[in-house]
């Protein structure tokens, strides 16, 4: 087995049955991207929520692979046209809410989730956990900021995109590297 990574999901969930788990898992995932959506502190310009920290989660916990599947799954989601986003059906629903001006921050979610699996599958040290927490999320805010750049231009894209959500963003990052920490060290394995 020392070509097959290991990652964190099997070892807090070893399966024979890998697909049936994976199915259930990238179903959950979706559930938990559409809660932290939906759950929501009054924030300008657009409502804080949890999202960016539970697409890191999930890219740590699932590994890589499966993590980038999971939120491609909730993306195709809200393709459909399912209410799965933030400020939906209000804002709209389906593939015109993701060319809208959230669109670069949905399609950083995939790219962060690869990310975040990528950097803790072969070490779990906090310093390793953290770093991916914080490249995850740079991946969504520069994915998102270069979309939103081309709606609205470079500097109203910062303005809006990148500087009202710093706060936010730290104390997301803190509370993802806690969360990711206790959850990859939880059944650690010699």
């Amino acid at each position: 087995m020392s070509s097959t990574l290991v990652t964190p999901i099997d070892r807090l969930w070893p399966t024979d049955r890998p697909v049936l788990r994976n199915v259930v898992l990238v179903l959950f995932g979706t559930l938990l991207l559409y809660a932290s959506a939906k759950v929501q502190v009054p924030f300008w310009p657009v409502p804080m929520t949890m999202q960016t920290g539970v697409v890191a989660l999930i890219g740590m916990a699932y590994g890589w692979r499966l993590g980038a599947a999971t939120v491609v799954a909730y993306l195709a989601e809200g393709a459909m046209g399912l209410p799965v986003f933030t400020g939906t059906p209000e804002r709209g629903l389906g593939l015109a809410y993701m060319v809208g001006p959230t669109g670069g921050y949905l399609l950083g979610f995939v790219v962060a989730a690869a990310i975040a699996g990528r950097l803790v599958q072969s070490d779990q040290s906090l310093a390793r956990i953290a770093a991916a927490v914080v490249a995850s999320i740079l991946a969504i805010f520069a994915l998102g900021v270069a979309w939103l750049s081309v709606l609205v231009g470079p500097e109203a894209a910062i303005a809006n995109g990148v500087l009202p959500f710093i706060p936010s963003e730290i104390a997301k990052i803190l509370l993802t590297i806690a969360v990711g920490t206790a959850l990859l060290r939880s059944r650690r394995t010699g």
